[in-house]
């Protein structure tokens, strides 16, 4: 009896340590995404003067290959952005990120890359497109956006088995979607 009451007490400290530390990391997290200072960045992929962020938000995702015969070719994007503790934006193809307000952003291609972690995804700076960004909302008037602090979603490093083979590879990143500011 001593002992099973020992097991069940080491149990209950064990879920109490947990949940703290979890709530220690929901706060952090809560913390960034309400920070919205530039993120410290390479110089080649360092924002025009003149842009300020607006807005910051941590992304959980995929990337997604697909295998074409000789490499695995350009990652599309599926990922979910979060703001405090909520969901406030989805990420997908284009590369496009669309807020629950509606508003829109679209990235220009090919982005400047910065490699910071070779086991993960660049960091990017990706030049808005003013033709495709807009409508009410976080997005609105943004011209440039940062994927920085990326942990993963980096291709396969094997050959794919077959050709159109897709994998889906994890990944987290901070977004910063900056405007111009007025001087």
């Amino acid at each position: 009896m001593k002992t099973h009451i020992a097991h069940l007490t080491q149990r209950t400290h064990l879920s109490s340590g947990l949940t703290t530390l979890l709530g220690l990391a929901l706060l952090t997290a809560t913390a960034l995404a309400s920070d919205n200072r530039a993120p410290e960045v390479p110089a080649d992929i360092a924002v025009d003067d003149g842009h300020k962020v607006h807005f910051h938000a941590f992304a959980e995702g995929v990337q997604i290959y697909t295998w074409n015969g000789t490499s695995w070719g350009s990652a599309v994007p599926e990922a979910i952005l979060y703001h405090g503790e909520g969901i406030v934006a989805t990420h997908f193809a284009g590369p496009t990120w669309e807020s629950n307000s509606g508003s829109k952003v679209v990235g220009a291609l090919p982005p400047k890359s910065a490699i910071v972690d070779s086991n993960s995804i660049p960091w990017l700076l990706l030049k808005a497109e003013p033709e495709r960004t807009g409508g009410p909302g976080i997005f609105a008037n943004t011209t440039f956006i940062h994927r920085v602090n990326t942990v993963g979603g980096k291709a396969p490093s094997v050959n794919g088995t077959f050709v159109g083979q897709v994998v889906e590879m994890p990944y987290t990143a901070d977004y910063f979607f900056y405007r111009q500011t007025k001087n």
